[in-house]
């Protein structure tokens, strides 16, 4: 059965007539085309002091104030025209070496099953009202689509995440532009040693990664190769040949990153990416001024096995893993309940480190284990009011794409008033 698919061709982002939309009105992406993606839109317009009616069509709006519209420009992330000029999200998006909208700049590096729209994260910034220089945090960075965005802001991000895998790939996505130069120069090299032979000195492909000195260097042919073998694994694929195409496509997505803080004049946020556990967060009390996360799918997705390949590779005991990761440890009842365990301690953690008067967002659905259905948004509202949060918005999010293990969430919007 196959899954149908939110992803658009780029086709629909690339320059059009900018005639159609007037000096005094707002314009949407041609991919907004649902009910949650409206909503947010118009939030991140409130957030950002702009006062505006929506037009007959829902794609235009009329602006009728704004506070700061070369600020609106820079910011927004579900219009491409503002006032008869592109916003920088409209550039951003164009460096996209895929065939899927959401996929732009270093994005798509490594195949992660239940990535967020980072269309969607980049509105959430905005909405949460974090500004350039602030910390927001994801105790479960995943696949860094948080940091990413957060940086492209200039926004500074703190990531914890409990794979190490995940925090590989949201090191690479974020940190290989400081070192371009350098992994272009170690492209040839690396080629060579594809293949152990009496020419390469019996080096192989690992050693060579083995030995590069600098670590965001090593950290990128490190991910290279295990995008590789995720295609041998998954797709069957040629490991050489898969490795040449992405070891090109990542050099290549990481140079647009590059080009497009350069085009745009982008200030980057910092961003520290690390392993931990989200139950127990490595930060004091009250110290980011926002979070944005979705907690793991566990109890309908092990993640340990569904990327056990990529974490064997990097020499890692699956089973003590397993001990370590939310929801994936113990059977039936259990397992929920252990789960349940878990996520109230991070709702907690989540709590002390956020400052007072700041918003935390929490994208969650109820998940089915062994054909029950786990109520798991109505669990996080009671526990997240509990915990000292007020909730202040309820959004339902349509789930399309082919890693999406969800058709339905819940974008819960929090705020810390106690």
């Amino acid at each position: 059965m196959k899954t149908e698919k939110k992803e658009e061709t780029l086709k629909n982002l690339l320059p059009f007539d900018a005639r159609e939309s007037s000096q005094q009105s707002l314009l949407l992406f041609d991919n907004v085309q649902f009910i949650y993606e409206l909503a947010l839109a118009q939030l991140e317009l409130q957030a950002l002091g702009v006062k505006f009616e929506v037009t007959n069509s829902l794609r235009k709006f009329d602006l009728i104030k704004a506070n700061d519209i070369e600020n609106l420009r820079r910011r927004t992330a579900y219009f491409k025209l503002i006032k008869g000029k592109y916003s920088d999200y409209f550039h951003i998006v164009k460096k996209n070496r895929t065939h899927s909208v959401n996929q732009y700049l270093t994005h798509w590096i490594y195949p992660y099953k239940g990535k967020f729209h980072p269309q969607m994260i980049r509105a959430l910034l905005n909405i949460i009202e974090i500004a350039p220089g602030e910390t927001v945090l994801d105790p479960f960075i995943g696949s860094g689509t948080t940091a990413l965005e957060a940086q492209l802001l200039g926004i500074n991000c703190i990531g914890v995440d409990v794979s190490p895998l995940c925090v590989l790939q949201s090191k690479v996505k974020t940190e290989s532009l400081t070192v371009i130069d350098k992994i272009i120069t170690l492209k040839e090299k690396s080629l060579y040693h594809i293949e152990p032979s009496l020419f390469s000195n019996e080096k192989g492909l690992v050693r060579f990664i083995e030995e590069i000195p600098e670590s965001k260097v090593r950290n990128f042919y490190q991910m290279a190769r295990l995008v590789a073998l995720s295609d041998v694994a998954r797709r069957k694929r040629e490991f050489k040949k898969s490795f040449l195409r992405n070891l090109d496509l990542m050099i290549a997505s990481v140079t647009d990153l590059y080009k497009v803080k350069e085009e745009l004049n982008l200030t980057l946020g910092k961003v520290d990416i690390k392993i931990g556990d989200s139950r127990s967060l490595p930060l004091p009390d009250v110290s980011v001024d926002g979070i944005i996360t979705s907690p793991p799918y566990s109890i309908a997705l092990d993640y340990v096995s569904n990327d056990a390949h990529a974490l064997k590779d990097l020499g890692f005991d699956l089973s003590k893993l397993r001990e370590r990761f939310i929801g994936v440890r113990g059977k039936g009842k259990e397992r929920i309940e252990l789960y349940n365990k878990d996520i109230l301690r991070v709702y907690r953690e989540m709590h002390r480190v956020l400052k007072g008067d700041r918003f935390a967002v929490i994208i969650i659905g109820n998940a089915t284990y062994q054909k029950d259905e786990i109520k798991t948004v109505e669990f996080t509202i009671e526990h997240m009011e509990r915990f000292g949060f007020t909730m202040v918005k309820n959004i339902d999010k349509i789930i399309f794409g082919l890693y999406n293990i969800m058709q339905k969430e819940n974008i819960l919007i929090f705020k810390k008033t106690k």
